[in-house]
């Protein structure tokens, strides 16, 4: 595996470069890294496409120290991703809370993206009683905590690399500076992303988990999410948790190569 490093804004972003072909961007959720995609990157190479997947700010090989972690520049990031590669435009893929930054990296410069697939967006801002606000305190501030937490999101299928994935994940997050980017990833912001959602002219794939345990209805969300956008659809995957493309691979790569296709022609 060779990382690559772009500098921007004062930081370095890492990423690594897969296959050949039309350029798909990969950027991973709170407290993850690019290796939370290890198992869709060979799925998208093999049906030819050239896969990038990126450490956010602040995580896995990329710096920590920014002044913001915010999804407006983690958006700007992947964009210079996508200028460093030389190759876009791009379809940008987020997860979790990366689902926010693909928004408005395609409304900032929509010349480089040519479509957007949101992976488990938040499209309100999760309603906490005092007592899991508590326990949610204590996990952003525990590598540990948060990696137990992390295991819940796997509800009904896991990799069979998990375990391994996970210590490598906690092992990160011990680095100086680690937990704090992981809390400034999911700091209130405005704009919300929702209020680009509407400026978004490319074509965008909501894609859900039916078993996601971070929202009361999965399905619901996603179909809220859709709605915000032009032109969008909404797909579920059944039996999978937060993190389709980890716990069902071969069914996310099914889904995202359809859509692949539309926004490039192919």
């Amino acid at each position: 595996m060779t990382t690559s490093q772009v500098r921007h804004d004062g930081g370095h972003i890492a990423y690594e470069v897969h296959g050949e072909g039309p350029l798909v961007v990969l950027s991973h959720g709170m407290g993850e890294n690019r290796a939370s995609y290890r198992h869709l990157v060979p799925l998208l190479v093999a049906a030819g496409h050239r896969v990038a997947s990126v450490d956010v700010r602040g995580h896995g090989e990329s710096s920590v120290g920014w002044p913001t972690y915010a999804p407006a520049e983690v958006g700007a990031d992947l964009l210079a991703v996508v200028r460093d590669i030389d190759a876009g435009p791009a379809v940008l893929v987020g997860s979790s809370s990366s689902a926010a930054a693909v928004v408005f990296a395609a409304t900032d410069a929509p010349e480089l993206v040519s479509g957007i697939v949101q992976v488990g967006a938040f499209v309100g801002q999760p309603r906490l009683n005092p007592l899991v606000r508590m326990a949610m305190w204590s996990v952003l501030h525990s590598p540990r905590l948060f990696g137990m937490f992390h295991k819940t999101l796997f509800p009904v299928h896991r990799p069979a690399d998990d375990a391994a994935y996970r210590r490598s994940m906690v092992a990160n997050l011990r680095e100086p500076g680690r937990m704090a980017a992981m809390r400034g990833v999911i700091v209130p912001v405005e704009p919300h992303w929702t209020a680009r959602a509407p400026q978004v002219r490319q074509p965008v794939l909501v894609l859900m988990g039916t078993k996601d345990p971070d929202f009361p209805d999965p399905g619901a969300e996603a179909r809220a999410a859709r709605r915000l956008f032009r032109t969008a659809e909404a797909r579920m995957i059944e039996e999978s948790g937060h993190y389709p493309h980890a716990d069902r691979p071969q069914r996310t790569a099914d889904e995202l190569l359809g859509f692949l296709a539309v926004c490039t022609g192919a």
